[in-house]
Parts: structure tokens; C-alpha cells; sequence
């Protein structure tokens, strides 16, 4: 006899839908239901966790289809839009990625048919309270690019530091580690940023009394990734065998040259970060003492849901007592971390380590993971790094797209509309990579408040060492923009960009830097850039 196990291949007329089932720990946070049968839904999927990952986007859609009657993902972002009015709802799940959740649950959004429509069931853990945002939109992949990120805008401190990119440098980039960290070093770095116009000179691992994992006095010394006040409680205290006349010193010779230092710091993860208050009044402390405003954040493993709700009561406690002037870069390369949607209050992200030593620098992939984010993450949110490409040129040889075959100031505009990382040692750069950049990087300290106050949209085509790609600040209101164009290794010096959907009303564009010139016509900007993997970067 056969029984009533469906079989493959066999029409089944299906009248009604079953209730979805749940998982033990899982719960129905959101439902919507949508009368109209043509609809179609957009999951975007991120990965963190840099060291070992490099694909960081990766969109999936589908135009639904009754058929398709079980379909479940799981996810932070979805999006769902009516084909011919083109209203939507972009639904945001403001928690870690999936494989970083302290509790893990299967799926995050199912589909259902229903009569003259669909049923989205938007799901969460037990543990996760009002963990979905819904935002609602009208328009194409340009307004929900523009949508999501004026919505995260408003989830950070309205404060110069978080609406305004930094050009910040970390020595860590040249693999010397915590070696090099000195007074004498230090000041070397400070000179050397003056000349090249970085506003921020972070000491990275190293500054500290404490000896970490990543130090390279670790096997000697014993060194730790956590558990850090349990080892010395002065553990933060600057070390005085390499900073003599400890931190003080060089605040003060930094501001005497009108550069700020920030510090790398890493929130203690043992037992589930339960001296969330010791580090929340150091990073106070030193704020207030020495004037430090700008904070990396490393070594960080939420592992567990009481881990987490720690680490957010540290975010949100800085917050408040530094009345949102205390920025920190949330690095996301490595261990279980909030990520791109965890933490929104907390930002930039410091999204790559990647070294010249090891042939995982490629500038190329670097404005692809940075052009791939900014279609969702604000590029305001996001700390992209270029490297001193003369170090190491052997590690890429054969290749036509090798980091030294790169312009400095082309290294430099890869990243230039997101928070800019100079991930080197300044003051071992050549005489001639400082002398071909600054002018640059002077040009884009003058533009960019008025830069970043506009939406930031990626235009041409996804960067893959042989496109032609970019960035547009939009021009509102009247008000001027800015364009960003690479021509990749291709053959063409001329690029058009048709910009008639886009509604702009453009008069004149003034190259600011670059190879090449550009002009308008009717609606549509049209490029000649001369030299292969060169760029023009204009006011329009």
C-alpha cells in the first residue's frame, strides 16, 4: 500500500498552506503579508571574518513563484518589492552574521503563498528582542542603496567623528608588530604624517605594559588575547621601556603639529566580558586625561549571549559618557564579532589585514570588496586600506595588476570614499610616494565634509582589474558632487556615464586630480583617462 509520502513528479493541487514549523529555540518576530502576486525578493549575503575570507557580498534573487512553497534563508538583509508600483520594504536584522550569533537558529526568513499574495515570516531567536528593522522604499537598486544608508546614518552619534572620514595610519601593516614601537618612532611617524596630511596616527598593539598574543615578545613573555586585567591590572598602562615619557609625550608633540594619535585597544573577552566597566573607564579615562577620541578595537570573541550583551553595554556606555565623540574602528577580520549589522552604533569597521608580505594585497580587490559593501553599507561605515606598494614586489611578479604597478595617489583614491587607512609605516615610505600622494590627499581634506554629506553610490562596473568602476558623490539640490573614475587594465582610455535616470541637473565638472579630463553631455559624463590603471577624480 502506498502511503501519503509525497512523491517527486506528482501534481498536488495545494488549496491551503500549513503554519510554518519552528525550531525549539526560534520564535515569529515580524510577519507581513503582501496581496500582490508579483514580487520579487532580494537576499543580500555578507561575510566577515576578513583573514579567511576575501568574497564579502553575494546577492541571490528571485521572482516568486507559487510553486516554490517551503523556500527558507538565512541572513541579515532582505529585500522584498511589487514589480510594477516598485514600492518595497527592505528588512534589516540588526544582529551578527549567522555564523557569529551567540544562538544559532536555522533559517531567518521563510515564504509562504497565500491567497492573492505572499506571508514573509521574519524569525529571531529566543534570546533576540526587536532584532528587525523594517524600512520602507520606493523606486530601483539606486533608492535602496541611498535608503539603507541615510537609515544607518541615523543609527550613529550625530558627531563630527562619525559623519566625516578620517584618513587614519596604522604601523601594523608592515608586519614589523609591536618591534618598532618607540617615543623616537612614534615622533618619526607624527614628522612623516605633517608631510602627507594624516590626520590620525594610531599606535596599534604595542603601546600597552601588556604583552598580547600578536606581540613578538608573545612566546617569551607569555602573552595573552584575553583575561587581561586578571593578568595585571595595569596591564593598560603605557609601557615605559618603549614610551619613556609615556603617553602624554606624544599627545602633545602630535597636537603641537595638529595631528591626533589614536590607540589600539582590545575589550577583554574572558568570562564573557565581564569587565565590561574596567575597560568602559579606561577608554573614559584616557579620553578625558589625554584627549583620545579615536579607539581600534580588537581581540574580540561574543560567543555567548551574556558575552554579547556585555560588549553592547561597553558600546553604549562609551557612547554616552563621551556624548557620542569617541569613535571606534570595530575591526570584523577574525573571531566572533557584531559585524556589519551588530553594532550600527559603533563604526567605522575595520573591515581588512591585508600585507605585501603575504601577497594578499591587491589593490584591485581591495575597491571591489569596498565598491560590492557600499551598494548596502554606508562607505561612511567602512576603514579600507591601501599599502606601501614598493615592499615586497616579488611576492607579484608576472602580474600586470601587482600593487607596484600602481600610482600612490591611485592606491590612495581605491579607498578614498570610505574612511582611508594608510596601513604602513609613514615614515618609511619613499621621498617620492609622499611627494606624488599629498597633493592628493590635500585636495580630498578639502572636499570631503561637503563630499560625505551627500550619498555615495558605486557606479560603472564591478571592479575586477579590468573594468571601468567608480564612486559618485551625488549632486543635490543645486549643490555640487564629486565623481570618482578608474580605468582599470582595459585598453579604452574613454569611459560614458549615462546619468539620465539619476535626475541630475549638471552644468560643469572641473577635474580636482588625475590622468585624464572629463566632459558633459546632456546627461551623461563622459571620460578620457589616459593610462592604464589610472583615474579621474572631479567637482561636478
Amino acid at each position: 500500500m502506498i502511503g501519503k509520502k509525497e512523491i517527486a513528479g506528482v501534481e498536488i493541487d495545494n488549496k491551503s498552506v500549513e503554519g510554518i514549523k519552528l525550531q525549539e529555540n526560534e520564535i515569529v518576530e515580524k510577519t507581513i503579508s503582501f496581496k500582490c502576486l508579483n514580487i520579487k525578493l532580494t537576499s543580500v549575503e555578507f561575510m566577515d571574518d576578513t583573514d579567511r575570507h576575501n568574497e564579502l557580498v553575494q546577492k541571490r534573487e528571485w521572482l516568486l513563484q507559487r510553486s516554490e512553497k517551503d523556500l527558507a534563508l538565512q541572513g541579515n538583509l532582505f529585500i522584498i518589492q511589487e514589480s510594477f508600483s516598485k514600492k518595497g520594504k527592505i528588512f534589516v536584522k540588526k544582529s551578527a552574521l549567522p555564523h557569529a550569533r551567540p544562538t544559532k537558529i536555522e533559517k531567518d526568513l521563510k515564504v509562504q503563498p497565500a491567497e492573492k499574495g505572499w506571508n514573509f515570516f521574519f524569525l529571531s531567536s529566543i534570546n533576540e528582542i526587536d532584532s528587525w528593522e523594517v524600512i520602507d522604499f520606493v523606486g530601483n537598486n539606486r533608492d535602496i542603496t541611498k535608503t539603507l544608508h541615510t537609515w544607518q546614518e541615523n543609527q550613529r552619534p550625530d558627531t563630527i567623528g562619525h559623519k566625516t572620514p578620517l584618513f587614519l595610519s596604522n604601523t601594523w601593516g608592515d608586519r614589523s608588530r609591536d618591534e618598532c614601537i618607540s617615543e623616537i618612532f612614534i615622533k618619526q611617524e607624527i614628522d612623516a604624517a605633517v608631510k602627507l596630511g594624516v590626520d590620525i596616527v594610531q599606535i596599534d598593539d604595542g603601546w600597552q605594559k601588556g604583552i598580547t598574543s600578536n606581540s613578538t615578545l608573545a612566546t617569551e613573555k607569555n602573552g595573552l588575547w584575553e583575561g587581561f586585567w586578571e593578568s595585571d591590572s595595569n596591564f593598560w598602562t603605557a609601557n615605559l621601556d618603549r614610551l619613556p615619557n609615556g603617553l602624554k609625550a606624544l599627545i602633545d608633540y602630535a597636537h603641537q603639529n595638529e595631528v591626533k594619535i589614536g590607540l589600539w585597544f582590545a575589550p577583554d573577552s574572558y568570562n564573557e566580558f565581564a569587565n565590561w566597566e574596567k575597560d568602559t573607564a579606561f577608554i573614559i579615562d584616557t579620553y578625558h586625561k589625554f584627549g583620545v577620541e579615536h579607539f581600534k578595537l580588537d581581540s574580540i570573541n561574543a560567543e555567548t549571549e551574556i558575552a554579547n550583551q556585555n560588549l553592547q553595554r561597553f558600546f553604549t556606555s562609551v557612547n554616552e559618557q563621551s556624548h557620542g565623540n569617541i569613535v571606534f574602528d570595530l575591526d570584523i577580520t577574525a573571531g566572533v564579532r557584531p559585524g556589519y549589522f551588530g553594532a550600527l552604533q559603533v563604526g567605522p569597521l575595520f573591515v581588512e589585514n591585508r600585507y605585501t608580505d603575504w601577497g594578499n594585497y591587491w589593490p584591485h580587490q581591495t575597491l571591489r570588496n569596498l565598491w560590492k559593501l557600499s551598494h548596502w553599507i554606508d562607505p561612511k561605515r567602512l576603514r579600507m586600506e591601501f599599502l606601501n606598494n614598493t615592499r615586497n614586489p616579488q611576492m607579484y611578479e608576472g602580474s600586470p595588476i601587482a600593487p607596484i604597478e600602481y600610482a600612490p595617489s591611485t592606491l590612495f583614491a581605491t579607498i578614498m570614499f570610505s574612511n582611508p587607512l594608510g596601513w604602513f609605516e609613514i615614515s618609511n615610505l619613499p621621498k617620492e610616494y609622499i611627494e606624488e600622494l599629498a597633493p592628493l590627499v590635500k585636495i580630498w581634506k578639502n572636499c570631503r565634509e561637503e563630499m560625505f554629506s551627500r550619498h555615495i553610490l558605486p557606479i560603472g562596473k564591478e571592479p575586477d582589474g579590468i573594468e571601468y568602476t567608480g564612486f559618485i558623490s551625488e549632486p543635490t539640490n543645486g549643490s555640487a558632487g564629486y565623481v570618482l573614475v578608474f580605468r582599470e587594465m582595459n585598453d579604452s582610455d574613454y569611459f560614458e556615464l549615462n546619468l539620465s535616470q539619476a535626475g541630475y541637473q549638471l552644468k560643469d565638472a572641473k577635474v580636482l586630480f588625475g590622468n585624464g579630463d572629463i566632459q558633459i553631455n546632456e546627461k551623461k559624463l563622459k571620460f578620457q583617462i589616459n593610462e592604464k590603471l589610472g583615474f579621474v577624480f572631479a567637482r561636478i
